[in-house]
C-alpha cells in the first residue's frame, strides 16, 4: 500500500510520534491507522522498558491549583537531562499529571508504595464481605485477589485511568512521553492539599 504524507501527518497528530516512526508503523500495518497506533504504543513500551533503569536527576516541580483555591497539587517529575526538562511536552506532561492527581486523589505512585496497614485493612474488608455473602472459603481467595487488583487500579497513580483520556492509563501516558522524548521519565512524588481535609 502507498503511504501518503497525509496518512503520516494524521498518525503524528494522534500519537505525537516522530515522522519516520509514523511512516514505519503505517508500512508495517499496511496503512491501517488503528493498528499503526497500537504498533507505536507497543514500541513505546519497549523504549520505556529499555530506559527504566536510567537515573532521573533532572526534572520539574509542577503545581496545579483548582478554581476557587481550595485544592492544590505539587508533583515532582524527573528526567535524565535539563534539556528535556525544559521542553514544552515534558512540562505539559507534568501539568497533566498534577491536574490528574487533583481530580482523582491517588494514594501512591505504584503498588509497592501502598502503606501495608491500608492494604491489610482493605483485604480484611474484602474477606469479610465474601464470607458474609456465603461464598465458599476456596472461592473467597480468588474474589479477594480480584478486588485487591481493582483497589490498586483505583489508588495507584500509574494504574489509574487518565482523566483526560479514559482509553489510557497514567502508565500508558508515561510510556508515550518516554518514547517521544527518548529519556527515562519518572513521577517521583506528589502532595495533594485540600482546604478542610
Amino acid at each position: 500500500m502507498n503511504i501518503t504524507s497525509q496518512m503520516v501527518k494524521e498518525l503524528r497528530d494522534k500519537t505525537n510520534a516522530g515522522m519516520m516512526d509514523c511512516k514505519k508503523a503505517l508500512a508495517e500495518t499496511n496503512g491501517d491507522m488503528e493498528k499503526a497506533v497500537d504498533y507505536l504504543r507497543q514500541k513505546g513500551l519497549a523504549v520505556a522498558a529499555k530506559r527504566a533503569t536510567r537515573a532521573t536527576s533532572e526534572g520539574v516541580i509542577e503545581c496545579y491549583i483548582h478554581a476557587g483555591s481550595k485544592l492544590g497539587v505539587m508533583v515532582e517529575v524527573g528526567c535524565e537531562t535539563d534539556f528535556v526538562a525544559k521542553t514544552d511536552s515534558f512540562i505539559q506532561f507534568a501539568k497533566n499529571i498534577a491536574m490528574h492527581i487533583a481530580a482523582v486523589n491517588p494514594v501512591s505512585i505504584k503498588r509497592e508504595d501502598i502503606p501495608a496497614d491500608l492494604l491489610a485493612r482493605e483485604k480484611d474488608i474484602y474477606v469479610k464481605q465474601a464470607l458474609d455473602s456465603g461464598k465458599p472459603v476456596n472461592i473467597v481467595e480468588k474474589i479477594v485477589a480480584g478486588k485487591i487488583d481493582k483497589f490498586y487500579t483505583d489508588v495507584c497513580l500509574l494504574e489509574q485511568t487518565y482523566v483526560k483520556n479514559p482509553d489510557l492509563t497514567i502508565q500508558d501516558l508515561l510510556n508515550e512521553i518516554v518514547a517521544s522524548l527518548g529519556e527515562n521519565i519518572a513521577v517521583k512524588r506528589f502532595a495533594r492539599f485540600q482546604v478542610g481535609a
